[in-house]
């Protein structure tokens, strides 16, 4: 909790205590935030500029795959408490509490952050205003655009510094987000009044008597601690895959290795899990446009080692065509490869950075037949890389292959028994991208099986997958 000092609650202009709520973009975070707002029992307006989208949800139909949230669309849309359009007209009459949730993503040409849409969504909305209310950004954004937006919203708005602007960062992993919407593991307010902390506090009240603790911050401050917060998981990500390449130069064993550190409470097994690196609409464009954002304030030097996270994530990308390519005989070319995975995670249909789609676009320029199998993320991966052959099933993927290679680690994957996908591929060869599969499981059914920064052959000490994975995650 925040220790500033605060004018006394008389003071303050009129809060609303049951805010109407309208959340502006309805894309991963949006929808999210639109409909679990609703199941807490507010009254809630979704805003986006495309029709499809506001038919789709309107319909009751998620537009992406995120576990529970179509069952949660589906009791919001019942209670009548969540609604959606495509007018900013119908959103400033009806909102107290505005959430800007449009994505930021990376500039073509450039590592900074675009901001269009978060400028265009503000500037819409505040040019309509014309009454006391807070607008909230939760976008990911770089420092100082809270402020340069308090700004422009004040010069467009007829309500002018009647209106406030405050910013709450999300946390959402995907496949979780709904937990992590409706039970955070704590919310952060970055204000510049105590009324704007107030007004926050009336929106988010069911959460904060669940006990979520609540911190209170400036502006800036709260800006940072998104992208701190990314920056800090891409960095344990890439540490121990760092250590993997030292573990491939050693003969050392990374899992192993990765296993001991866990059990330091200093350290923790979160995030400390080798592979093929991260992906995903966030943490890549998060830590570009960090670095961009440091330079362009003159403390570039401070977040210089983000640039070497970010190398060692892609030399997993690489290294691991080095795998298949050595399983393969040396060459690709003519070689049938199954690729398991297309999405950055499981659980999920986002391909957006996604390492398993590049490693298996990467197979394809090197003249291997590439055919990829994933639960979620075939529609979307087809949009992206056409040239790509996608099976129906996982067994119509490793059908005659020559090495099958995990990039993605979907539990259907991880289940697989290795005796029958041995029966259906042409050698039982495999490249573990995401240290997912039980390696003397696949050697005793008769499996080559490789793995990032793990040595070509098992060892008594092992642990077995689930000791690993429970180690891992043990802090």
């Amino acid at each position: 909790m925040s220790d500033q000092i605060r004018p006394a609650a008389a003071t303050l202009p009129p809060i609303a205590e049951h805010p109407r709520l309208t959340v502006i973009g309805t894309g991963y975070l949006g929808a999210t935030h639109a409909v679990s707002m609703a199941v807490l029992g507010y009254e809630v307006l979704g805003v986006d500029v495309d029709p499809a989208k506001i038919d789709a949800l309107l319909a009751g139909r998620v537009p992406f795959h995120e576990p529970g949230l179509p069952e949660k669309l589906a009791e919001a849309l019942a209670s009548g408490r969540l609604h959606f359009t495509t007018s900013f007209d119908e959103a400033a009459r009806f909102g107290d509490v505005h959430f800007i949730c449009v994505g930021t993503p990376q500039q073509r040409n450039s590592n900074a952050a675009d901001l269009r849409f978060v400028d265009s969504a503000v500037t819409e909305l505040a040019r309509r205003i014309d009454r006391k209310a807070l607008i909230v950004g939760k976008s990911t954004v770089p420092i100082g655009t809270a402020q340069r937006l308090t700004t422009l919203v004040h010069e467009v708005s007829p309500a002018g510094a009647d209106i406030e602007l405050a910013w709450n960062p999300e946390f959402l992993r995907e496949g979780w987000a709904v937990e992590d919407t409706l039970h955070p593991d704590r919310l952060v307010f970055g204000v510049a009044s105590a009324w704007a902390e107030a007004q926050l506090r009336a929106a988010f009240r069911p959460i904060l008597d669940d006990g979520t603790p609540l911190v209170v911050v400036d502006l800036a401050t709260a800006e940072l601690v998104k992208v701190a917060a990314n920056s800090f998981l891409a960095t344990k990500i890439s540490f121990i895959n760092a250590m993997a390449e030292v573990c491939e130069a050693t003969g050392a064993d990374v899992n192993l290795l990765a296993s001991a550190l866990a059990y330091d409470s200093r350290i923790g097994g979160r995030f400390l899990k080798p592979g093929l690196g991260f992906g995903g609409g966030c943490l890549p464009k998060d830590i570009r446009a960090f670095t961009a954002r440091a330079e362009e304030l003159g403390v570039g030097n401070a977040v210089q080692f983000l640039r070497e996270v970010d190398g060692i994530n892609l030399r997993r990308r690489t290294r691991t065509v080095d795998l298949v390519r050595e399983l393969a005989g040396g060459t690709l070319e003519g070689k049938r490869i199954a690729a398991l995975g297309a999405t950055f995670k499981p659980n999920s249909d986002d391909i957006r950075d996604a390492p398993a789609l590049d490693v298996a676009h990467m197979l394809h320029g090197e003249g291997a037949i590439v055919s990829v199998y994933d639960p979620a993320g075939m529609e979307n991966a087809r949009r992206v890389r056409p040239d790509l052959h996608y099976a129906p099933s996982i067994a119509a993927a490793v059908m005659d292959a020559d090495v099958v290679v995990l990039l993605t680690e979907w539990q259907q994957f991880r289940d697989a028994n290795p005796r029958d996908l041995g029966t259906l591929v042409r050698e039982r060869k495999v490249v573990d991208g995401r240290h997912a599969l039980d390696a003397d499981r696949y050697r005793a059914a008769g499996w080559e099986y490789r793995a990032l920064g793990r040595p070509t052959h098992s060892r008594t000490v092992e642990l077995s997958v689930d000791a690993r994975d429970a180690a891992l995650q043990s802090a």
